[in-house]
């Protein structure tokens, strides 16, 4: 069984601005910008540490977080900035966050290609 389902944890939140990472805070405490929810398996770099910061923005700029649920982890992610760019473009796509019109599309192509399979 899942760990999160048994237990209930504080997400994650952090505010690249500030390079503050708290759990269950939604405003931060010093810009009063919005907290980002990272996932409970999110584990932030140091304040002082810019280039981890800046690999986990730009991972979540292509809609990658530390999300799952307790079993396995979030999956591979890249340790430095400079294996970002080379993670993103060979697998960034399988666990980049969907739009809710990705999904539509993705529903409309598989409905379309089991009508032409049927029909055909």
């Amino acid at each position: 069984m899942c760990r999160y389902a048994v237990h209930s944890y504080k997400r994650h939140t952090v505010c690249f601005g500030c390079r503050l990472a708290l759990k269950a805070v939604s405003v931060c405490p010093y810009c009063h910008h919005a907290m980002i929810s990272m996932g409970l398996d999110f584990k932030a770099p140091k304040r002082g540490d810019v280039k981890q910061w800046k690999k986990v923005e730009i991972l979540y700029q292509n809609g990658i977080n530390f999300h799952s649920c307790g079993c396995n982890g979030p999956g591979y992610r890249p340790r430095r900035l400079d294996e970002v760019e080379h993670f993103l473009a060979t697998s960034g796509e399988i666990n980049r966050r969907k739009s809710e019109g990705e999904k539509l599309l993705e529903k409309i192509d598989r409905f379309a290609g089991v009508k032409r399979k049927f029909y055909a």
